[in-house]
């Protein structure tokens, strides 16, 4: 369903296991970051109604679900640490070539919120799977569902903003240059790491 051409190796997970502060606070800032990234296509497109309906409900979702792994966080006697910069998304982010064309920036910024949210809903539904910690499991399980729906969410504006072929030509070459960049992350106790 999700098109992802490079699974997840489950032994990432016992990095994770090893590591669940570590991956609990990189998963609050991943949640706060696409928060941040809704907001900021509110910010960027105010005139897209439908886009902004969307992104405020979404940007709504993804804080509460920040507020869920920092309850996590703190159930199990950790704080939440320092941001860390996602490298993964760094790399994602360079596929698409600058471009003065405002809608085609828009449908990439998209296309790689949908491409992030893909690989973010494969990684818990690894987590969920593979992991001995059974709470961890369902919530886990739970978040793997909502983003899942992210990830269409994206998807879909993406075709409506842009030509339907142009977009899904486009989504099909992001997908292949992730497979090839995610050769080179799950080695480290971070979602996308």
């Amino acid at each position: 369903m999700l098109g992802l051409k490079l699974p997840t190796d489950p032994r990432w997970v016992n990095i994770a296991e090893k590591n669940i502060s570590e991956i609990l606070t990189d998963h609050a800032f991943c949640e706060q970051k696409a928060a941040s990234t809704a907001i900021s296509l509110i910010v960027t497109y105010p005139e897209l109604s439908d886009l902004v309906r969307e992104m405020a409900a979404l940007a709504r979702e993804e804080m509460s679900h920040f507020e869920m792994v920092h309850k996590k966080i703190v159930e199990r006697g950790f704080t939440l640490g320092r941001e860390r910069k996602d490298e993964y998304v760094a790399r994602i982010g360079q596929f698409f070539p600058k471009t003065g064309d405002r809608n085609l920036r828009l449908v990439h910024r998209l296309l790689i919120a949908a491409l992030i949210e893909a690989r973010s809903c494969e990684r818990f539904k690894v987590i969920s799977e593979n992991i001995g910690d059974d709470e961890l499991a369902k919530f886990y399980f739970m978040l793997m569902k909502s983003e899942a729906g992210h990830y269409t969410l994206f998807l879909k504006l993406a075709r409506q903003y842009g030509d339907r072929d142009v977009v899904d030509a486009l989504w099909n070459d992001l997908l292949h240059f992730e497979g090839e960049v995610i050769r080179d992350f799950g080695k480290r106790e971070f979602i996308h790491g």
